[in-house]
């Protein structure tokens, strides 16, 4: 694509003044009906070191309302980051719904800076392709407008420019070693940002070369390629807006997409479970001591070698997932975990992207994130309350198999578990907290709702485990009907889960 962009290209001052204006009206215009229609919009600008980005970005903010967008100057990844995945960093900086973030520099960083020569990294590099069209198409599928700019300068503008830097003691500290052994492999940059741009031009997030030799063509071609992608976004969003839901065979209210109900045959992990199973007394009072030193003893070594952990826990209302929870991190080092209980998104958590929530909590490097509900409510609660549409309940399910095979790469263990008890058992613990003064608060007319559904819950539970049980971070099912079976189930499954990672680690 680099090599196909006609650089000598100019534009005169009366083309470009007239352009620009008629753009800069119109792109203004889009931001408030993207603003009117909730619509997400994230713009990057790459490019060659010296190419006018900054100059270029402030360009087209110009006709923008500032209270409306955000700039993030993305610079090495700090040591916070580093701790975590990649793209954690990139997560947290997503726009919510209505609004425009832009970013100097982004997730393509790791792609496309330096790495001539180094042998190591460039074997990372397919993996990193599939992990960033991943991500960009979960951006594209949620509705976002994802734009993303290459400035181009020859290698002979370039080296014009940075000496013309480098003269300006005001400007000279943009130029110093780095940039000038970049700017000395240039063609072997080239090479390898042609690579990464093919290989990253998709349908979801396709893009734009800009030609930078020439700045007011470049202003230009900016605009315009913002201007049609909100125009587009915004004609879509306008022709769906009134669509509504049918009901044997619905309609999706963004899209207008038609779907029918799946039929599945269940899951075999449901099947299996056994609730009759329990454990004594004595027993129970015997192994959890042993237990929770042994998860001490985990949680050292995860410390020591940097491995972070996520543990799930899904289940029917009052599983005793509280109380599993409460054994789990008993004898724990309180500094080395943190318990996330998710609850209904308010108000700036529904504005932005489901997972952006919970990626916001991944724990650091040696450390432990317990989520107390999670990211699969969208599958469950809001496909079963109709808080989600069924196009987005039903792409959930490849978005989060995803995200956690992003956070698996990064060495992660992942332990998810669905607390399961029976109808009987949950009516018995329902009468049981609403007539004692100290668990009444924990029975609240929601969860006698939800009880009303069960055969749309088990339905969806299905799917769920169907669907998102992977070989690397299977679903674990706890028979729950025993408190106690359960609690000494959910210590025994997480400290295997650590020992076949420790056994892992020793073994490469």
């Amino acid at each position: 694509m680099l090599d196909q962009i006609d650089l000598s290209r100019k534009l005169n001052k009366k083309e470009w003044k007239g352009a620009r204006e008629e753009l800069q009206e119109r792109l203004g215009e889009l931001q408030r009906q993207a603003k009117a229609l909730t619509i997400p919009t994230l713009v990057i600008l790459e490019g060659w070191d010296a190419a006018g980005k900054g100059t270029l970005l402030n360009r087209i903010l110009q006709p923008l309302d500032p209270r409306g967008f955000r700039v993030y100057n993305v610079s090495r990844p700090s040591e916070e980051a580093r701790m975590r995945p990649y793209l954690w960093a990139f997560w947290r900086l997503l726009p919510e719904e209505g609004r425009i973030v832009f970013m100097n520099r982004s997730w393509y960083r790791r792609l496309l800076d330096g790495r001539f020569g180094q042998d190591e990294k460039l074997r990372q590099v397919d993996e990193d392709l599939e992990e960033t069209r991943h991500f960009e198409s979960q951006l594209h599928q949620s509705g976002m407008v994802l734009v993303k700019f290459f400035i181009h300068i020859t290698k002979r503008e370039q080296r014009k420019r940075l000496k013309a830097l480098d003269k300006k003691a005001e400007f000279s500290w943009r130029v110093q070693n780095e940039e000038w052994q970049r700017h000395k492999h240039y063609e072997e940059l080239f090479a390898l940002t042609e690579e990464v741009i093919r290989a990253t031009d998709t349908g979801d997030a396709a893009w734009t070369v800009v030609n930078g030799q020439d700045e007011r063509l470049a202003e230009v071609q900016m605009l315009s390629t913002l201007v049609k992608a909100l125009e587009e976004a915004v004609a879509l969003r306008q022709r769906t807006a009134e669509a509504s839901d049918a009901s044997a065979v619905r309609e999706d209210p963004r899209t207008g997409t038609s779907y029918s109900e799946p039929e599945l045959t269940g899951s075999a992990l449901l099947r299996e479970a056994d609730l009759r199973a329990t454990c004594s007394e004595k027993d129970y009072k015997k192994e959890l001591p042993e237990l929770q030193e042994r998860l001490r003893e985990i949680q050292c070594t995860l410390y020591r070698e940097r491995i972070p952990a996520v543990v799930a826990f899904e289940g029917w209302d009052a599983a005793g997932k509280g109380g599993a929870i409460k054994r789990l991190t008993e004898n724990l080092d309180p500094r080395g975990y943190e318990v996330h209980p998710t609850s209904a998104p308010n108000d700036f958590e529904r504005a932005h992207y489901h997972l952006w929530r919970f990626w916001r909590n991944f724990p650091k490097a040696g450390h432990i994130a317990i989520f107390d509900r999670t990211w699969y409510g969208r599958v469950l609660v809001e496909r079963v309350e109709g808080f989600c549409s069924p196009e987005e309940w039903r792409r959930a399910y490849s978005e989060i198999n995803e995200m956690e095979a992003q956070w698996l790469r990064y060495g992660t263990i992942i332990v998810k578990f669905w607390l399961h008890i029976d109808q009987d058992e949950q009516l018995k613990r329902f009468k049981e907290r609403q007539d004692s003064p100290q668990k009444s608060w924990k029975i609240t007319d929601e969860d006698w709702r939800n009880r009303e559904k069960w055969p749309q819950y088990q339905k969806a539970l299905e799917e769920m485990l169907l669907r998102t049980s992977t070989l690397q971070a299977p679903w674990t099912v706890v028979e729950a009907n025993s408190k106690e079976y359960a609690r000494l189930k959910v210590l025994r499954t997480v400290i295997q889960a650590a020992e076949t990672a420790f056994k892992a680690l020793r073994n490469q």
